[in-house]
């Protein structure tokens, strides 16, 4: 669990010091030179997600009921599946320039909001929480920080970008739902 730790706290604790802190972060970034900045930016966030993944899977060979910090409401399952269909397709969304874009203002950290929440529904083991709760609240952080500074996508809407976010949303949806959940991860959604 300890590679798990500090995960979290390495991948959380950039985003959340970027998303609260942005005169910090120019601060910083205007010291360091805007490449080693960004540099070190994703190293600390490619590690602290490592260590997360490394961490979640060393979690997962101990017994299935260890260390649970609550009951998932596991009857849930099916909103989760519901609400994950919307997250991928505003994950979608966020790269496009559509009209969910344009209403949402931020559709990935929505999506992200969504994944985690979800799984956060059904699942309440420790290694769960710590997973699943960083992405969470970096996502929630975003969204307030995000209203709060008035931050709009700048864009002329197109609903071709809403087209293809909703396909490739229900394509990844389905790859991930019953492809690599139940064969990658050893954890069928459905069933």
């Amino acid at each position: 669990m300890t590679l798990l730790y500090i995960g979290a706290l390495l991948f959380g604790g950039t985003h959340l010091f970027s998303i609260l802190f942005p005169g910090l972060r120019d601060g910083l970034k205007a010291r360091l030179g805007e490449k080693p900045w960004k540099g070190l930016y994703a190293i600390l966030s490619l590690a602290g997600l490592v260590f997360l993944i490394m961490g979640y899977s060393q979690s997962r060979a101990g017994p299935a009921t260890a260390d649970i910090l609550y009951e998932g409401w596991y009857e849930m399952r099916h909103l989760t599946m519901l609400l994950m269909l919307f997250a991928f397709i505003l994950i979608g969304a966020s790269h496009g320039k559509g009209y969910l874009k344009t209403w949402l203002h931020n559709p990935m950290s929505i999506g992200i909001v969504l994944w985690a929440g979800s799984h956060l529904l059904v699942n309440g083991q420790r290694a769960d929480v710590w997973l699943f709760a960083p992405f969470l609240l970096v996502g929630l952080a975003d969204i307030l920080m995000s209203e709060l500074r008035g931050k709009r996508p700048g864009h002329t809407p197109r609903i071709r970008s809403d087209v293809i976010a909703v396909v490739a949303g229900v394509v990844l949806y389905l790859v991930f739902a019953f492809g690599f959940h139940p064969y990658v991860l050893n954890v069928p959604v459905a069933g």
